[in-house]
């Protein structure tokens, strides 16, 4: 029993010391507590990632630009290659020929040297890159056409069964930063002329935009607008009679228009110097010009109606006599009405003018009034319905006064097509009535530019 107890005494303390170093050992392997971070810390901490995240951004950004310029770089030979014109392949030769100059490019044994082998890539690809680039310099460029018909009787003004009435060709673009340039060519069954042709100044100091060429003068709406962007087939009687024909007020010269800032309306005055030779006008020399003048307002009512409001007055040199003059004046009113939310379905645009003419003659005045009323609504996404009602004395004899009503149906096949069909009654100064239905096929091809809004 000795033995074993000596050995029990020994082993105790051991294992005493084994329990106690295996207690402390987890301790001794935890990791010390960590400080707490205090904010500016934290926010060191936050802006030093950023910077990274902008640092790796940038060399990111660097990388794909270098990538993009060699591949611009690329394309650039690639134009510049199609620009010379490819060799033409040469022409075998015939058997026994020899297609070398004498003296000219042989080896020591007198034989030609080999041909120099061409690389595939050096041979020019065929792209269409020249001919998009060559386009940046081309106006924009359209086509109008207008074809009318018409049936029944017109004694007065008969107008063919079957006409291509007109063909606009528009060429407009941007000349500089400070100035674009429209030019509008008609031709129709009497020729080929301008019916406008100006530049456009739009960086005029005290806000001014001019216009110099030929021009649509500003009296009034109708005599704004080309024949095919009329809402009817013809010009009202109005038109006619008082302002000398379908084409209106027409002539070469000089517009200047500016704003009249205020926080009511849109309102914009515009003066304008004419040659005098359009419409009921006649110059006689360099000092009979016709002028202009017009004010006109626009005003939102609701968030899918608006007033537009103008007034005119012009005067110029007539041809009944030497020192004799014609002075017009009209007042214009239009309403929109167009509810954003079935646009595509509804509007409506009411229309009205009231011109007064006062022509000189020789031994007296003539004054004459005209004017036309004008409706159209959109019944349905393509379909539109409208009735006008004209009424209009003539400039040179007030005696005799032109009337009649007409209803109008029009049809949008697309944006680029248009079909109108419009019955005409009219009631002349010569106790005369006529009745007609007129048809219209309009088609344009191109980027044609907006119109007078």
């Amino acid at each position: 029993m000795a033995p074993f107890s000596v050995v029990n005494a020994r082993l105790i303390p051991s294992c005493a010391v084994v329990l106690v170093l295996a207690a402390a050992a987890p301790l001794g392997a935890q990791t010390p507590p960590v400080p707490p971070v205090s904010a500016p810390q934290q926010a060191a901490a936050a802006d030093a990632a950023v910077r990274e995240e902008v640092a790796r951004l940038r060399e990111e950004f660097e990388r794909i630009r270098e990538s993009y310029g060699a591949r611009l770089a690329a394309l650039e030979a690639r134009l510049g290659a199609t620009s010379e014109p490819a060799p033409m392949p040469a022409t075998p030769p015939a058997p026994g020929v020899s297609t070398a100059t004498p003296g000219a490019g042989l080896d020591a044994a007198g034989t030609s040297p080999p041909a120099p082998a061409v690389s595939e890539s050096a041979t020019p690809m065929p792209t269409g890159g020249a001919s998009a680039l060559s386009k940046i310099f081309n106006p924009d460029i359209a086509v109008v056409g207008n074809f009318l018909g018409a049936a029944g009787r017109n004694a007065v003004e008969p107008a063919p069964a079957l006409e291509m009435h007109e063909a606009e060709v528009s060429l407009q673009a941007i000349v500089d930063p400070y100035a674009r340039a429209d030019f509008f060519l008609a031709a129709s069954p009497e020729g080929l002329e301008i019916e406008e042709g100006f530049l456009t100044l739009t960086s005029l100091p005290g806000g001014l935009l001019a216009k110099v060429g030929k021009l649509k003068q500003q009296f009034g709406k109708v005599n704004t607008l080309h024949a095919h962007a009329l809402p009817w087939v013809d010009a009202p009687l109005v038109v006619k009679n008082l302002l000398g024909g379908e084409e209106g007020l027409n002539d070469s010269g000089v517009s200047v228009s500016r704003l009249i800032p205020n926080p009511l309306v849109f309102l914009e005055a515009t003066g304008e110097v004419y040659q005098g030779t359009a419409g009921p006008f006649q110059a006689q020399d360099r000092s009979d010009v016709s002028w202009l003048g017009r004010l006109r307002g626009y005003r939102d009512l609701t968030e899918g109606t608006n007033l537009d409001l103008g007034a005119s007055f012009t005067r110029g040199h007539n041809d009944a006599g030497p020192s004799t003059r014609t002075r017009l004046f009209g007042i214009d009113a239009t309403v929109r009405y167009r509810p954003l939310r079935r646009a595509s379905y509804r509007r409506f645009l009411g229309r009205t003018e009231l011109m007064w003419s006062r022509r000189g003659e020789s031994d007296r005045d003539v004054s004459a009034f005209g004017m036309y009323a004008s409706g159209e609504y959109q019944f349905a996404r393509r379909w539109f319905g409208g009735l006008r009602y004209d009424r209009s004395q003539r400039a040179q004899d007030s005696s005799l006064t032109d009337s009649g009503p007409s209803f109008l149906l029009t049809y949008w096949p697309s944006e680029f097509s248009q079909m109108r069909a419009q019955y005409r009654r009219t009631r002349y100064g010569e106790q005369v009535t006529s009745n007609e239905l007129l048809f219209q096929f309009l088609f344009s091809i191109g980027a044609h530019g907006g119109h007078t809004f």
